[in-house]
Parts: structure tokens; sequence; C-alpha cells
């Protein structure tokens, strides 16, 4: 089994899509950031958990899944660089590869030394690109090679029911 750790505020921080959104929202380049990851989690068969330093909010850590990636708010003082060099050290066995997104260089060294591999920003998002790409062309694909059913939905109906369906 494979597993992505990635640093949210890094990643966030090093894509020009999310810097900008971050700009205007944080809590939306957040969401955006985890949305793209849970994209990348079905394509590539990987299990994507996504760190957030808590900074700015006080006490435990929060953890949640949203559209199945685990996401996590570090405790107060607890860097999300510190839970990622935990979580590389705990998941990282024999059966099961550990990859840490971040462009840290600091970061970075410290995973190795857990036994896991980086993936900077940018090899991320040049991976996340070509994913996308691959998913919109199958789309298109499908689209076309698409039969009638036997009831006629709506394109609105059908994105319902697409986002539910992702959401699982």
């Amino acid at each position: 089994m494979d597993i992505l750790l990635v640093d949210g505020y890094n990643i966030i921080g090093a894509w020009p899509e999310l810097r900008k959104l971050k700009n205007e929202n944080l809590a939306s380049s957040r969401d955006t950031l985890v949305e793209k990851m849970a994209e990348y989690q079905a394509f590539t068969g990987y299990r994507v958990i996504v760190v957030f330093d808590a900074h700015l909010s006080q006490g435990l850590e929060k953890k949640n899944k949203k559209y199945s990636v685990e996401v996590i708010f570090t405790r107060e003082n607890e860097t999300a660089d510190e839970r990622i060099e935990k979580l590389a050290k705990s998941l990282n066995n024999v059966r099961t590869q550990v990859h840490v997104a971040t462009s840290d260089f600091t970061e970075q060294w410290a995973i190795f030394g857990q036994g896991a591999l980086r993936k900077s920003a940018r090899e991320l998002l040049t991976e996340m690109e070509s994913i996308e790409k691959s998913i919109e062309k199958k789309v298109k694909n499908t689209y076309q090679k698409k039969s009638n059913s036997k009831i006629s939905l709506p394109d609105e109906v059908a994105e319902i029911f697409e986002k539910w369906r992702r959401e699982k």
C-alpha cells in the first residue's frame, strides 16, 4: 500500500491556483486542496492524509474525513512537519511505502530518515495536472460512448448524482 502525506499549507503556498485562492479565502483553498487530493486518491489508489498546522486555533487536534481523504489539524504547539514526521515513522513498514508531499527542504531530509520518499510541491502539481487530464479524457470518452438510458436526466440532476457518488 502507498500512503501520501501532504503538508497542506506548504502545498497551498506553492501551487499558484491555491495560493491565489488562499489570499481570498483560506478555507476555500484548503477545501480545494482536499478535493484535488480526493481525485488523486481515487486515481492512484494511494491513501491520502492532508496535515494542516493548527495555527490560529487553540486546543486539541482535529481529524476528519472529507471525500475519503483524511484531514488532520495538528494540536496547539505542534507543527504539520512534526506530525508528518511522526506519521511517516509509524506508517512506514515492509508492506507500506510512505510518500511526503512538501517543498520544505528540511522536512524532506527528516522524512528520508523515516524511510519515506519525498515529492515536491511542483512534482505533485505536475502529477495532479496529468491525472486531471486523464480523468477529463476518460469522462469525455465515457460520455461519448454513453448509451441512452431509460430515464433521461437533466444535466443538473446528473451533476448532483455525480457529486453524491464522489462523497462516498
